[in-house]
C-alpha cells in the first residue's frame, strides 16, 4: 500500500467513525521521520510532509472539514490552520513552520494553505497522530480512541481519536445516543 493509500484510508475511516461534518476540525500530527522509519525529528522530509499534507486535504476538502496541522516541539506544537477555521476568540502567533522548525507536515500545511494562521492551541473535533507527535492537547474534551483499519502510514504508528460531549447527571441522566 502506497503511503497516500494509507492516508486516504486513515483519514476517510477517521471522518467516518467521528461523524465529522463540514466545518469541523481534524488535528494532525505528523513525523516524516517516522513515517520514513526514522526516530522522530532526526530526518525530516519536505517532499513527504507535501505528499502527506497533499493526501490529506484531498480526503478531508470534499468533506468540508477543515486541517489543523500541528508543528513539532520546537514551535511548541502550534497549529497551522485555514484562516476561515479560526474560532472567534482564536490569538494567532507570528511563526512560519520549517522543516527543522515546526516540522515538514507543518512546513507544507502552511505553504498548501489558502490563508494560512499559526495558533498555540485549538480544540478539534478528531485527531490523528502519525509518528507519536502528541496531539492530545489539541482535542476537545472528551477524547475517545478510535481503533483504525490502517495500523501503520509508512514505518510510522498511526493512533486516532474522536471526541464527544460530556456525559452529566449521573444514574437518573438520559442522553442522545446521537452523540456518543
Amino acid at each position: 500500500m502506497s503511503i497516500k493509500s494509507e492516508i486516504t484510508a486513515a483519514v476517510t475511516e477517521l471522518c467516518e467513525t467521528a461523524r465529522l461534518k463540514a466545518g469541523q476540525i481534524l488535528v494532525v500530527g505528523c513525523s516524516s521521520s517516522e513515517v520514513r522509519g526514522q526516530k522522530i525529528g532526526s530526518g525530516s522530509d519536505p517532499s513527504l510532509g507535501a505528499e502527506i499534507v497533499d493526501a490529506v486535504l484531498e480526503a478531508l476538502r470534499p468533506r468540508g472539514v477543515f486541517l489543523a496541522a500541528q508543528c513539532c516541539e520546537h514551535l511548541n506544537r502550534a497549529i497551522v490552520i485555514e484562516r476561515a477555521a479560526l474560532p472567534k476568540d482564536a490569538e494567532t502567533v507570528n511563526a512560519v513552520p520549517q522543516p527543522k522548525a515546526g516540522g515538514s507536515f507543518a512546513a507544507a500545511a502552511y505553504a498548501a494553505f489558502e490563508a494560512p494562521a499559526v495558533v498555540e492551541e485549538i480544540r478539534a473535533d478528531a485527531g490523528l497522530d502519525i509518528g507519536g507527535t502528541l496531539i492530545g492537547m489539541h482535542l476537545k474534551k472528551v477524547a475517545v480512541p478510535v481503533r483504525l483499519g490502517v495500523k501503520r502510514i509508512g514505518e510510522a504508528p498511526v493512533i486516532a481519536a474522536r471526541t464527544r460531549p460530556k456525559f452529566i447527571g449521573g444514574d437518573r441522566a438520559v442522553y442522545d445516543g446521537d452523540m456518543k
